[in-house]
């Protein structure tokens, strides 16, 4: 692909789900933009965690990463365009990195959200006080700077 993504991993109605590289960065900040998404926080060093969900017209319609701090993770970013929502394509894509977190060690796995809580509940995910995150989680910058207070913290067991 011309922007560096690479790694066709899995086929799925005709979306391809494939790994994010640091030359990524252009179209998944431009697509964070459209989802009107902050994207203070990513960086091209840091999209090792990263998928993204393309069409067949190797368009970008997805994307959701992790980090893993020993036994805990960090799912960021989960997102589908709005033409592509209510398709299953933010589920794959959680369980996909669900699974990558688990692979690399992590039995727990934490999200911030602010508007899709009931979407995270569905994914078994539970209600979690911010305060009770484990130091490297806390430590994050999306705990603590991006996502405002009121952001909703959940977990999920592995």
């Amino acid at each position: 692909m011309a922007d560096g993504v690479y790694s066709v991993l899995f086929r799925f109605k005709g979306i391809r789900f494939i790994a994010a590289t640091a030359e990524s960065y252009s179209r998944l900040s431009s697509f964070l933009a459209d989802q009107e998404l902050p994207i203070e926080d990513l960086m091209p060093e840091t999209l090792s965690g990263f998928e993204l969900a393309v069409d067949r017209h190797d368009r970008l319609i997805g994307m959701a990463g992790i980090e893993v701090f020993g036994d805990d993770a960090l799912l960021r970013w989960v997102a589908v365009a709005h033409g592509w929502r209510r398709k299953g394509i933010g589920r794959s894509l959680v369980e996909r990195r669900e699974d990558e977190a688990r692979d690399l060690g992590a039995n727990t796995i934490y999200v911030l959200t602010s508007s899709v809580t009931d979407y995270f509940r569905c994914l078994g995910y539970e209600p979690w006080a911010r305060e009770a995150v484990p130091p490297a989680i806390a430590g994050h910058k999306q705990f603590r700077v991006f996502r405002p207070a009121a952001a909703e913290c959940f977990r999920k067991r592995l």
